[in-house]
């Protein structure tokens, strides 16, 4: 199943061109992708005179401390400013309005144009892009989409834009282990290593550094790993009282369900994160041997075929039945007709 809409890389590079006041942003809780697209275009686009700025709902997660964020995002949260009229705003790596909220609205009234960017499949319930978005489900990463642009601006590579293009694609592919049979990743990585980006502070920033409470947390959590489906899904909750015992933020808990994906014999799963009482933060993963994206869109979220998330509020016996049902009858009817 193929979902996506066209975009055109000319026409969205002429509308830059043709912008003086440009707005970048990314969703919510925002992770190494989009930020490191958005970073990117902001060090790319001030290069070549435009009056530029990012703004995101919420703060950034402290492991991208190394990209310098604070100084360069105004945090809507704290800040809700905007400017008067924006000529062109650009969203990275969703495609979904409500990953900005409240934030989106304002954009919307404010800018003559808006467009995202981003590689996730459009929607089939919930908003739709507007036209002129750039979307590209082959890409591996925003990343790779923010790289195309700049590189149709004719806009000249040096560290802080490399280091925040390397972030991006390096985050989404998970050190290219998910590079989509696509050689782009590597060639693009190869391009930014000749500007002194030291990819290995990069890597241990993004998925090292692990202190004493995240491994004491992640300890009690995996232990509370459910089983189901002759152990071909996990499910497991995390809960948000754990989080702060163990002084962590909710993006600590980010590569839990990552991390048992890894076990050999699941191929499924699902994670709860309490955010607080009755607001979880649901993240499904596969394998892929069954689809997990249109799960996400019924509980109003989105991503990829396989792997995907939702925002949900309500009781969580209630929707941890419904996941895990429909879950549990895929897989068990894929596993019979093997």
């Amino acid at each position: 199943m193929v979902r996506h809409k066209d975009g055109n890389l000319d026409s969205l590079a002429e509308r830059i061109q043709n912008a003086n006041v440009i707005v970048l942003s990314t969703h919510r809780h925002c992770d190494g992708d989009g930020l490191g697209a958005e970073l990117s275009l902001y060090h790319g686009l001030k290069k070549i005179g435009k009056k530029v700025s990012c703004i995101n709902v919420d703060s950034t997660p402290k492991k991208y401390h190394y990209l310098d964020p604070d100084s360069y995002i105004q945090y809507y949260e704290n800040d809700p400013s905007l400017p008067e009229k924006i000529d062109l705003t650009l969203i990275f790596d969703t495609n979904d309005e409500r990953q900005l909220e409240p934030l989106y609205p304002e954009l919307k009234k404010r800018s003559q144009h808006l467009a995202f960017v981003d590689h996730h499949p459009v929607l089939t319930k919930g908003p739709q892009p507007p036209h002129g978005s750039l979307i590209d489900i082959t890409a591996a990463s925003t990343g790779e989409l923010a790289f195309r642009i700049l590189k149709k601006l004719d806009i000249p590579l040096d560290r802080q834009i490399a280091r925040a293009v390397y972030t991006s694609i390096t985050f989404d592919t998970q050190l290219y282990r998910f590079i989509r049979n696509s050689p782009q990743s590597h060639l693009i990585a190869a391009e930014l290593l000749a500007h002194d980006i030291d990819p290995e502070e990069i890597h241990r920033a993004l998925f090292g550094n692990q202190t004493v409470q995240k491994m004491a947390f992640l300890a009690k959590a995996l232990g509370q790993i459910e089983y189901h489906c002759d152990g071909k899904l996990a499910v497991l909750k995390l809960k948000d009282s754990d989080l702060f015992h163990y002084n962590l933020d909710p993006d600590d808990s980010r590569d839990v369900i990552d991390m048992v994906m890894n076990i050999e014999t699941l191929e499924a799963a699902v994670l709860f994160r309490e955010d607080s009482e009755d607001e979880y933060k649901v993240s499904l993963r596969s394998k892929g041997l069954i689809e997990v994206l249109d799960v996400a869109e019924s509980l109003g979220g989105g991503g990829h075929l396989y792997a995907s998330g939702a925002f949900i509020k309500g009781d969580y016996g209630k929707f941890k039945k419904q996941v895990v049902d429909i879950l549990r009858t895929r897989l068990c009817q894929e596993l019979e007709e093997e």
